[in-house]
């Protein structure tokens, strides 16, 4: 089949895409400050399209994402509290409270095709792949240009796209490749101290952890064919993190071939990770802000645990009688015979540069 360059391939039903797009010239305009509210602005744009962000990489002139397009025919029909609830995260109060009041008359009136009309307006810009790109790049140009005190456009062009089969394999393969940039970039050690990335953020911890491990899970809950597909973060993990060290291997450069090297993990620390599962060490955990040491409550062996859980009557009505032992393992890596007293899900640990305990 011959295809244009310029037309993008769609598939059927629920699809997945790999986009990408740059800025002008590339020039590098996105730091710290325009990286969060960038990523702010892409999972505002989610939760109002319902199209889902499996994992992304911002880098300081460009960016990729990969995302699940839903089946439009299978999205449930937008209703009035539905869109009010979503509006905020795209218009200010009195936007909202312009369309609230538009539906209130057409609710009055009793006329329902206007009443329709206005849901229709937002309700065609969900489970739509363009619509998507189209309202992200330019909510993010219209901050930069405010920003920087310049006018145009921000992108070089269209953004790219390609569709990706809903397999494990080609799904684990293109998001490895995503959280993999700022590695081959030079800009980190370990994928999990990137924190504008899918990776970097679940592991980071905070109220964006949630979104980032739900997309990564996705993958494997493809497999199972089943949206709502659940499992323990601390299993994704261990299994993601390995991908990432296999896909990252680093490159030498060979002169004779005229090939350049690229920037990875060695041999030695490929065979480390495998070692342990995909799970951090003791001394890779230490690197990060641990929340096991602010608010564990008490740390320690297994026995010393069990000790003060049953020396301390307090401890016991605090935790009810249901509560039989004190000491609980510890999540986020391996760490030896260490125990805490409270059983941690959320926010183990977080990068360096943040700290859980304040």
């Amino acid at each position: 089949m011959n295809i244009s360059s310029n037309k993008r391939i769609t598939g059927e039903g629920t699809c997945f895409y790999h986009v990408v797009s740059r800025v002008v010239d590339r020039r590098r305009v996105f730091g710290e400050r325009e990286k969060e509210v960038f990523r702010k602005i892409l999972r505002n744009q989610e939760a109002f399209t319902g199209v889902r962000v499996v994992t992304y990489c911002l880098m300081s002139n460009h960016f990729h994402l990969l995302l699940e397009v839903p089946d439009r025919e299978q999205l449930p029909p937008l209703d009035e509290e539905e869109l009010l609830k979503v509006l905020p995260l795209l218009y200010d109060g009195e936007v909202v409270e312009g369309v609230r009041q538009e539906l209130e008359r057409a609710g009055k009136t009793g006329d329902e095709r206007w009443r329709r009309e206005i849901l229709h307006r937002y309700e065609r810009r969900r489970g739509d792949l363009s619509q998507f790109l189209k309202e992200l790049k330019l909510r993010v140009t219209l901050f930069m240009n405010k920003r920087l005190g310049r006018e145009g456009t921000l992108w070089q062009s269209r953004f790219k796209s390609v569709l990706v089969e809903g397999s494990e394999s080609a799904l684990q393969t293109v998001a490895a490749y995503i959280d993999l940039n700022p590695i081959r970039a030079g800009m980190v050690k370990t994928p999990e101290e990137y924190r504008w990335s899918g990776y970097g953020e679940a592991c980071g911890g905070g109220r964006g952890a949630t979104l980032a491990r739900a997309g990564l899970t996705r993958i494997a809950g493809v497999m199972q064919r089943d949206p709502d597909f659940a499992q323990d973060w601390e299993v994704t993990a261990a299994q993601y993190r390995t991908l990432l060290y296999d896909e990252g291997r680093e490159v030498a450069a060979d002169l004779q071939m005229n090939q350049t090297g690229r920037p990875g993990f060695s041999n030695e620390e490929i065979e480390a990770v495998h070692a342990k599962g995909g799970r951090m060490s003791l001394p890779e955990a230490l690197r990060h802000r641990v929340r096991y040491f602010c608010d564990g409550a008490v740390l320690g062996s297994e026995a010393f645990l069990e000790e003060v859980f049953q020396r301390e009557q307090l401890l016991r009505q605090r935790f009810g009688e249901k509560r039989k032992s004190g000491a609980r393992k510890m999540r986020g890596a391996n760490w030896g015979d260490l125990r805490a007293l409270r059983d941690l899900r959320k926010d183990v640990m977080s990068p360096a540069s943040s700290d859980p305990c304040r």
